[in-house]
């Protein structure tokens, strides 16, 4: 097994792409016409490069099961034994999360794949059965970065830093306890990577079971990309909240009014001696100035009444004003190309949108 870097800062770097855990079917031998397929489950013929994708997403669940529950009979459960509470009941909460609910629905799953009998299609079928089920794992990726800073907090105590060595101590693990919750966040990204391999040497692309096989990479596909999705608009929301807490001079509604938070950027203006700081909303576009750690309110113009200018003499440039008062525009210059077709391009949507 491939064990995750221990830091446990590295939450979401990897994404969908993310080759880590338990896994990797692209180093298998075969994979690039080595062996060649032999018929499937025939007496006496060596495993396929199919039977061994399909015994390395059994092996690595149960891999990945065992871990699990590690985790939550080696340290949760030692904490939650304890007769003097080591850590506050707000520090267990959010370091190990809904930890128990995926170690459940691992166990079972596991049990459920141990019992295909090494049938692709079977294992297909148990990803599609349980598609519900795996919406779980966006509480835990959601409470991911909560955990990160639950257990930095716990490493600057020197009591439960001490507890949690000797919980690593007694279950002999080579990594802490960091690698160890990050696992789920690799592995719920990396159920769809698993099932293409399947559907890369399934003998057959055509029929039924071709069909399943397809059906369960688009679930997981699924599952995948919307806990990415839900992640961003976590951290958006969180920064919204953030930008809401510092901004001065602010007599408007809640900033969640305006919708979700797209993009943030600095801009150099024209005839004015600060730099502006924008914020755009689904709805709104906020523009400030910074003062030290806050923003200073300057103005704001609804996405429905939002009038983009582009420059022709510079391609830095673009201007920005409300339809009702077009001689009160913003000019401002981005710091690239890119980032200036980055702004005109969701601004652009967003007046479309909004009308």
């Amino acid at each position: 097994m491939e064990d995750p870097p221990s830091t446990g800062t590295e939450a979401w770097a990897e994404g969908l792409h993310n080759t880590n855990n338990n896994a990797s079917p692209g180093g298998w031998p075969g994979a690039h016409g080595g062996h060649p397929l032999a018929a499937f489950g025939s007496p006496g013929a060596k495993p396929s490069y199919l039977d061994r994708v399909v015994q390395e997403i059994v092996e690595s669940e149960r891999t990945y099961a065992r871990d699990l529950r590690s985790i939550v009979e080696g340290y949760l459960g030692k904490i939650i034994d304890t007769e003097e509470p080591v850590l506050r009941p707000e520090q267990v909460s959010a370091l190990f999360g809904n930890i128990e609910d995926i170690y459940e629905l691992s166990s079972t799953l596991l049990q459920n794949l141990e019992s295909c009998a090494n049938d692709p299609v079977a294992v297909a079928v148990c990803f599609v059965t349980r598609s519900q089920e795996f919406a779980i794992y966006t509480q835990y990726c959601n409470n991911y970065p909560s955990s990160v800073a639950a257990l930095t907090e716990c490493m600057r105590s020197k009591v439960q830093a001490r507890f949690l060595r000797e919980c690593q101590e007694r279950l002999r693990h080579a990594l802490p306890l960091g690698a160890y919750l990050l696992k789920p966040v690799q592995r719920i990204l990396k159920y769809h990577l698993l099932l293409q391999e399947i559907a890369r040497h399934f003998e057959h692309k055509a029929g039924d079971d071709y069909e399943l096989v397809l059906e369960a990479i688009d679930t997981m596909t699924c599952v995948a990309w919307y806990i990415n999705d839900m992640k961003r608009k976590h951290e958006h929301a969180i920064r919204q909240q953030e930008i809401q807490s510092l901004l001065l001079g602010w007599k408007g509604p809640d900033l969640t009014s305006y919708g979700e938070l797209v993009l943030e950027g600095t801009f150099r203006a024209q005839r004015v001696r600060h730099d502006r700081a924008l914020f755009l909303f689904d709805k709104a576009l906020l523009i400030t100035k910074r003062r030290g750690d806050h923003y200073i309110y300057k103005s704001h113009i609804p996405c429905s009444s939002l009038m983009l200018i582009e420059s022709t003499r510079d391609s830095l440039c673009f201007s920005l004003a409300h339809y009702k008062h077009g001689k009160q525009q913003h000019s401002l210059q981005a710091k690239s190309v890119e980032e200036k077709r980055m702004w005109t391009h969701h601004i652009k949507r967003l007046i479309l949108e909004n009308h």
